[in-house]
């Protein structure tokens, strides 16, 4: 048996048995992890460009349906949109799996929340006209996912408790129907601009009726308010402080978020906002509650690295 030096520090070993011979490649340690490293964080890589064409794919579609460009396709949108869920998921749950200590971390929740935000949107456009808001959330989906898949994966902690568990579930859904709701109001917006200077072709005949399209938001901020407001309620069951220094900011603009909606829905029944008016709120609300669920995490993680 001889054991011949090759480049790369690999070792070339010659042997004979019997009638046969044969040759291995020995790789040293360090090199075999590094390359498993590498072909694990590719992983991630391919699923998120993936899913993210398969987004682009069904938004674009919408997006010309929108503009009357080319004609409603629910099915294939629908389609493409679940080929970039299945996608989509597995890079959710491999972040999940990595068991955070405490709550999920910057990318986790991204990808978690966004994803959610798609699957919602899904289910809910077989009752409801809302397929026009995968024009703007499939790509902010895909865009998340090819960001989170360049970032720091977070460190293997104990584990979330079932408390803890249904605060962040809770919460993640509370944020993706909240920014169905943002997008529904951008919609709105648009329709209610062009109707207001007499533009009755383009976008405007693809919407469904304004008063259709108030329902709809209104619904979707109800449904994201029940969310939120369990998700605060749990925050303070089971986590220890609500109001320690790595919490803070994300608990108080998340009161500040629940305040904003909350005097929305009380002005739209009691006052009757509606129009323009709701719109921003709604737009307002969303921006808190996003700088309260990622905010300081992207500080804290990312900018600071202090995941």
């Amino acid at each position: 048996m001889a054991h011949i030096p090759t480049p790369q520090g690999r070792v070339a070993v010659l042997g004979e048995t019997g009638w046969i011979r044969y040759s291995v490649i020995i790789i040293p340690y360090h090199q075999a992890l590094a390359q498993a490293h590498g072909q694990r964080s590719m992983q991630p890589l391919s699923l998120a460009v993936m899913a993210s064409l398969f987004y682009i794919g069904a938004a674009s579609w919408q997006g010309l349906t929108l503009i009357r460009r080319v004609p409603p396709r629910a099915t294939l949108v629908r389609s493409l949109a679940v080929l970039g869920l299945l996608c989509h998921l597995p890079l959710a749950a491999s972040l999940l799996a990595r068991g955070d200590s405490l709550l999920p971390g910057f990318s986790t929740s991204a990808v978690l929340a966004s994803g959610l935000a798609v699957l919602v949107l899904l289910i809910a456009s077989f009752v409801k006209p809302v397929l026009n808001v995968a024009t703007g959330l499939l790509p902010l989906a895909g865009l998340t996912l090819l960001l989170a898949a360049g970032l720091p994966s977070p460190e293997r902690g104990a584990g979330m408790t079932p408390g803890i568990a249904l605060h962040a579930l809770s919460s993640a859904l509370a944020f993706a129907l909240l920014a169905i709701a943002a997008i529904q109001a951008v919609l709105l917006g648009i329709q209610n601009q062009a109707l207001r200077h007499h533009h009755i072709r383009g976008v405007v005949q693809s919407l469904p009726p304004l008063t259709t399209m108030e329902r709809i938001l209104f619904e979707l901020i109800w449904a994201g308010m029940i969310l939120l407001t369990l998700s605060i309620v749990s925050g303070f069951l089971f986590l220890d402080n609500m109001f320690a220094q790595h919490l803070a900011h994300k608990s108080i603009l998340s009161l500040a978020a629940w305040v904003i909606f909350a005097t929305l829905l009380f002005s739209h029944h009691r006052l009757g906002w509606r129009g323009m008016r709701a719109v921003r709120w709604t737009l307002g609300g969303c921006l808190v509650l996003a700088m309260a669920y990622f905010g300081s995490k992207f500080v804290l993680e990312i900018l600071l690295n202090r995941g």
